[in-house]
């Protein structure tokens, strides 16, 4: 089966070539690398394109950003990877085809590790890999991936400013269980570290919380500056 990743940008120039970078050897295996740029300002479209990327460029918002580009991706598996995110060694991704195949499995994400100075940010990262494996409910930074029929099947991501990545996890485990791979991805650890990690842990729990109590993901949004 053949894999296309889908990266949503917005104003993300600084580290963007750096994260393409990590790519090439994808690419140059075959793999369709798809930056959907959400109207930046700076100069993201130009260094994805520089980089061999196929780009497109649609409004902003990133359930918007990754529909479009599922909805022009070749792959018969979607992974979707923000820009922050560095996927494992490209053995472990090449092989999410015959994993998926030999589990039967029609979608996955992976565990994940933190970046970052705080001697916290390892434990974060085991929590939210304990949680999302016992839950069944992956984040955007852990990298989701599905085969696209089932994608479409279900109607791609939410039309949502936050919250997309758990509203279409949700839809996606009543279909079946995920595959889970334990080779992490790794994250930027920049937000915690500029907002503070105890502080962003109750926001996230906080944001997650009002989500399962039925606050729209708009009034979550506007309430927290999204």
């Amino acid at each position: 089966m053949s894999l296309s990743i889908v990266i949503p940008v917005r104003q993300e120039a600084e580290g963007l070539a750096d994260c393409l970078q990590a790519l090439q050897s994808l690419r140059q295996a075959g793999v369709e690398i798809i930056v959907v740029d959400g109207e930046s300002h700076d100069h993201s479209a130009a260094i994805a394109r520089n980089w061999g990327a196929k780009v497109i460029v649609t409004a902003p918002g990133r359930s918007k950003q990754m529909n479009a580009g599922a909805s022009v991706a070749c792959g018969e598996i979607i992974l979707f990877l923000h820009a922050d995110t560095r996927l494992p060694p490209s053995a472990v991704i090449l092989s999410l085809p015959t994993r998926l195949e030999a589990k039967k499995a029609h979608w996955g994400f992976f565990a994940v590790t933190i970046s970052g100075r705080s001697w916290m940010l390892p434990v974060v990262a085991q929590m939210i890999s304990w949680r999302s494996r016992l839950s069944k409910v992956a984040t955007g930074d852990q990298a989701l991936f599905v085969r696209r029929s089932l994608f479409n099947a279900l109607g791609a991501f939410p039309d949502l400013p936050l919250m997309e990545d758990v509203a279409f996890s949700k839809s996606l485990r009543r279909h079946s269980a995920p595959l889970v791979i334990s080779e992490p991805v790794c994250t930027s650890g920049r937000r915690w570290e500029k907002y503070g990690i105890w502080q962003t842990i109750f926001l996230m729990w906080r944001l997650r919380y009002s989500f399962w109590r039925g606050v729209s993901a708009e009034k979550l949004a506007k309430f927290y500056h999204y």
